[in-house]
């Protein structure tokens, strides 16, 4: 049977290939395009870095553990508050990072990172062969290797997706492969890796979303984690829980076609549910005010160091208080704004909260121009001066103006312990009869106008002890008492407490008519809690480096400003202002009733009301007011009434969870009389038993003479 000949020529599209001539064309045509394109290649990799245009590894080769990193503030008790830095970062070894989060990165980032040299040219076959069929240029091939030259040098490597910047990641990369060991590289990468939230690095990614270090990580979480580095804000588990978790479980699948999960592991660990941490302190909204009053000192102190040398700042912060104090003061403002102490009404403002669903949108930082009700507290340890508390206003995104450290306000009657306690150095007894009356002749101000003084009940009570003065914050009374005294010696006494802000030699600043810094009022009354020594306020306890060497330590300071007799009078009649004065109401009645004292303040005008009151252990102020100076609260809004119970709520809130402080030792010095308080004399059995009292003395200072003025069958007669 004849065979059946071959066809001279192959069908179809190949047939050309077996035209000789043809066939030598197309060869040398294709060895021209990739002698060309090699030159191309060549000429680009060699030209790329000319120039000095790619950054230098030197930095890094003579310090490969030194990447930047934020610097950590911590609360006294150990925990975290705050990170100050552009980048939030916490560096740790290689093997301090789990082995399911090492895989998780290499199988999502780079799964032959242990095979290449900082270029995976299988990868960038595929990447062009993917590029050409979608006609795009959207497939990356970037190694870790290359990722991790990008995110070290920002500045030299751009994030455009383009060819120079492929190539000089790749020169960058081949690099730090010939200077560097694999698993160094990995841990550089770890720690570097934009992750999203401003975390950098699994550590401080593992905090802010699971709030625990990423040692204590498992797979599901290690497999989130190696999800964010494709598109951190898009796949962010916060904000798009779901998109989350489906690019995680993609992940998981990685790790399995890997062989670093078996298949049932796989789907155990896709099972597993996003729980992501609630704890407030991984958004820096801790304490915000206080932690920028810090950095500001630590930035004149430590300069570049604070952003990126990972410096510890351990704080005299109480969590636990700093929270009762927000909670205290929030609830507070917003029972004021409710009308629960106008009948109801909040009298022509706008409300905080009719503020965020108006105009807050804006994002802008309004300073210290809000137009809603503010509020400042600060509480300090009395014998350190430890901040423990600090409240700047009423939000720090919208306002970082800080009313606790940076305002100057009128003090009003918080001022007047300080005329009270110049009396008392200078020898007048507390019962020294003071004349509650109207001034007389007016005084005369330096711009010719007459100051007429008043109360704010507009009464008088005609001649009363200065104890009675005090406690029950009469302006007639302590005007003529400072007068008696001068108002140099005065503004010294307010000096030797720590007030630094101007004080015009004029009556008014007896009543608190001239403006000071909450902060230092505050910190003055550390002198009354202390019976003498004034504590200056400080924040800081230490500053280490990143390897535990303490770098500063502030000293307490103390001062000693009266001896401790003179100083336990004064406590002694301000703890009649909670006793049964001015904020008798809002504290003792209240349910307070440890040993305390403070004033009450507020000023004539009704912008500005205080109190301050402190325990043996702790002194508390708070401030409520409007940024606008001029704008009233609301007539009648004194500060025992509005102000006084936030602090008996901080105050119960925080003796909750600690010991009852004992109250004020006097001192032996001190000698007892009793007193006829409606004229100062030593009481007789004559006296009416409604106004014998007994009260104690600087020795020297007790009255003498018996009271003149009650005699048998009643034929005393008036001094």
């Amino acid at each position: 049977m004849a065979s059946i000949p071959a066809p001279a020529t192959l069908p179809g599209p190949l047939a050309w290939w077996h035209n000789p001539k043809i066939r030598r064309r197309v060869i040398a045509v294709a060895v021209l395009a990739g002698s060309y394109g090699l030159g191309l290649t060549y000429g680009a990799w060699t030209r790329v870095c000319a120039g000095e245009h790619c950054p230098s590894i030197s930095r890094l080769v003579a310090n490969p553990n030194h990447q930047v990193q934020t610097s950590k503030v911590y609360a006294a008790d150990g925990r975290l508050i705050s990170e100050l830095g552009a980048e939030r970062r916490t560096v740790l070894p290689l093997s301090a990072i789990p082995v399911p989060v090492r895989q998780a990165f290499i199988a999502t980032e780079d799964k032959r990172f242990y095979e290449h040299h900082g270029i995976d040219f299988w990868r960038i076959l595929g990447a062009i062969k993917n590029d050409l069929l979608s006609i795009s240029f959207a497939q990356g091939f970037s190694t870790i290797t290359m990722q991790l030259a990008r995110n070290i040098f920002p500045d030299d490597i751009s994030r455009e997706k383009t060819l120079t910047r492929k190539l000089k990641e790749a020169r960058v990369a081949v690099e730090i492969e010939r200077n560097f060991v694999k698993d160094t590289i990995l841990q550089l990468y770890l720690n570097q890796i934009n992750l999203g939230a401003g975390a950098h690095g699994v550590e401080a990614a593992a905090l802010i979303y699971f709030g625990k270090s990423a040692r204590q990580l498992n797979v599901a979480e290690a497999a989130m984690l190696a999800a964010l580095p494709k598109l951190p804000a898009f796949y962010n588990p916060r904000t798009h829980p779901d998109r989350a978790v489906r690019r995680r479980n993609v992940v998981l699948g990685l790790m399995r076609d890997q062989g670093f999960l078996t298949p049932e592991e796989c789907e155990l660990w896709r099972s597993y549910p996003l729980v992501l941490t609630g704890n407030r302190t991984n958004y820096g909204d801790v304490a915000p005010y206080f932690v920028e009053w810090l950095r500001v000192q630590l930035d004149a102190k430590f300069g570049r160091d604070l952003y990126e040398g990972g410096l510890r700042v351990y704080t005299t912060l109480d969590l636990d208080m700093q929270e009762a104090a927000e909670r205290a003061l929030q609830s507070q403002l917003d029972a004021i704004e409710a009308g629960v102490y106008s009948n109801g009404k909040f009298p022509g403002r706008i409300t905080y909260r009719e503020y965020l669903e108006t105009s807050k949108a804006s994002g802008q930082d309004h300073g210290d121009y809000t137009p809603y009700l503010q509020g400042a507290l600060v509480s300090l340890e009395a014998n350190t001066g430890y901040i423990r508390a600090m409240i700047g206003g009423r939000d720090f995104d919208d306002s970082k103006y800080n009313r606790a450290t940076q305002a100057i306000r009128q003090p009003g009657s918080t001022f007047k312990p300080f005329v009270y306690s110049a009396a008392v150095r200078a020898g007048h007894p507390v019962t020294e009869m003071l004349d509650d009356s109207p001034l007389n002749p007016p005084v005369i101000q330096l711009d010719s106008t007459l100051w007429q003084p008043k109360d704010d009940d507009d009464t008088t009570l005609g001649m009363i002890p200065m104890r009675e003065a005090l406690y029950l914050s009469r302006n007639l009374a302590t005007i003529k008492l400072g007068q008696t005294l001068g108002e140099q010696t005065v503004i010294g006494e307010a000096r030797n407490y720590g007030i630094t802000t101007p004080l015009p030699p004029y009556p008014s600043i007896f009543i608190g008519a001239k403006g000071v810094r909450p902060m230092e009022i505050i910190g003055a009354y550390t002198a009354f809690a202390t019976l003498g020594t004034r504590a200056e306020p400080v924040g800081v306890l230490r500053v280490e480096d990143r390897q535990g060497n303490i770098l500063w330590q502030p000293a307490v300071r103390r001062e000693t400003v009266m001896d401790s007799s003179h100083a336990w009078l004064m406590v002694d009649m301000m703890k009649d202002v909670i006793r049964r004065g001015t904020a008798f109401t809002a504290v003792w009645k209240g349910g307070f009733t440890l040993p305390a004292a403070g004033k009450t303040g507020t000023t004539d005008d009704y912008t500005d009301a205080w109190f301050i009151g402190y325990t043996p252990e702790m002194v508390t102020g708070i401030w409520v007011g409007y940024d606008i100076q001029q704008r009233i609260l609301e007539h009648n809004a004194g500060g025992g009434r509005i102000v006084a119970p936030a602090w008996t709520a901080f105050m119960r809130d925080v003796y909750d969870r600690r010991p009852a402080p004992p109250d004020w030792v006097r001192p032996d010095s001190l000698v007892t009389r009793e007193v006829d308080w409606s004229n100062g004399y030593l009481a007789t059995l004559f006296c009416p038993q409604e106004v014998r009292h007994w009260d104690w003395f600087y020795p020297g200072t007790e009255p003498a003479q018996a009271c003149p003025v009650h005699a048998p069958f009643g034929t005393g007669v008036s001094p």
